[in-house]
């Protein structure tokens, strides 16, 4: 609804949530407010997201190890120099 009603810069700043009805395995939802400690669904299924998305963006990074070339030239000490 916000979408249709607000524009981009009010749903940025306002953090507007997207209301979604999901069937979900009711023993998969007791296993993650257990594990997460969490007291609510919608908080356990929020950190479960949150985790998978940083879960698997440190994966790409990892699967990119020794798929890159150093520039050998590079001197990363002279970058910590103060100006």
């Amino acid at each position: 609804m916000c979408r249709l009603m607000c524009d981009n810069a009010h749903r940025e700043e306002r953090g507007c949530l997207v209301a979604t009805n999901l069937a979900l395995d009711p023993e998969l939802i007791e296993r993650a407010l257990k594990l997460s400690g969490e007291k609510t669904k919608k908080a356990a299924v929020t950190r479960a997201l949150e985790e998978f998305i940083a879960n698997r963006s440190q994966k790409r990074l990892a699967d990119l190890m020794g798929k890159l070339e150093w520039d050998q030239s590079y001197d990363y000490k002279a970058e910590r120099t103060r100006r």
